[in-house]
């Protein structure tokens, strides 16, 4: 019987790929895989794997969520092990659950494998902890870029003013939206502030600054970009290990 292992790639860095998630792939019969994952990945798969792209980017995408859905579906209809990759968790804005309840609809044997969540990994690898006694006790995970077709946002600004720690994946295009509403809101100009471009990978960059300047002084990074908002941020100079 067909089984589906929606499975979490991790952030970037091919060694933060968990023991499972290898077993799983390297014996997997077909790869659906995201634009996110790491391309070294797809060398661990054996020979007579089938290897499909579904990547999405910014206003691009290769297909539809719905027909990913589908797409994973009539997957188990010829193979035996699926595995559908995500980069980072397949459960943190990854879609996971949308590709679950498709395949619970239709009664297709499924199992999760999570993976090391850029929301931690990435600040992590920037030296920049989400929490840390005495400075924050919380951090809010948020979605940068909502779904344009949404008539009213979900994400609830005013509830950002006393947050501690506010991490924000894909959200480098609404970054001057981010921080202008941010600040309209009360938050310091001040507050510290970092962009992170390609964590975790040898190509990653790391830009500190401010609510103010952050829009300015992070120009033209490559994507994926990270964005962290909190006190959290000035312990980077001390804590930066991975350059």
């Amino acid at each position: 019987m067909s089984k589906v292992y929606l499975t979490g790639a991790g952030p970037g860095d091919i060694e933060l790929l968990t023991l499972k998630a290898l077993r799983v792939i390297q014996n997997a019969d077909v790869l659906i895989y995201d634009r996110l994952v790491n391309k070294e990945i797809l060398e661990m798969v054996k020979k007579d794997c089938d290897l499909i792209y579904v990547g999405k980017e910014d206003k691009k995408h290769t297909l539809p969520q719905d027909e990913i859905n589908e797409l994973i579906y009539q997957a188990t209809l010829k193979y035996e092990n699926v595995v559908r990759l995500k980069g980072g968790d397949p459960f943190v804005f990854g879609r996971g659950g949308e590709e679950a309840l498709y395949l619970q609809q239709r009664d297709i044997k499924f199992e999760i494998i999570p993976g090391i969540s850029s929301a931690i990994a990435v600040p992590a690898y920037a030296g920049i902890p989400v929490t840390h006694r005495g400075i924050t006790t919380s951090f809010r995970v948020v979605t940068g870029h909502e779904n344009p077709k949404k008539k009213i946002s979900q994400i609830e600004w005013e509830t950002f003013l006393n947050d501690e720690t506010i991490v924000f994946l894909m959200g480098y295009h609404n970054l001057e939206l981010i921080t202008s509403k941010l600040i309209s809101l009360g938050k310091n100009e001040n507050y510290p502030c970092a962009v992170i471009s390609k964590g975790t990978t040898k190509e990653q960059e790391v830009v500190v600054s401010t609510l103010k300047n952050i829009v300015e002084e992070s120009k033209n990074l490559p994507t994926p970009v990270m964005i962290v908002i909190g006190e959290v941020v000035n312990l980077r100079d001390k804590i930066k290990w991975f350059n």
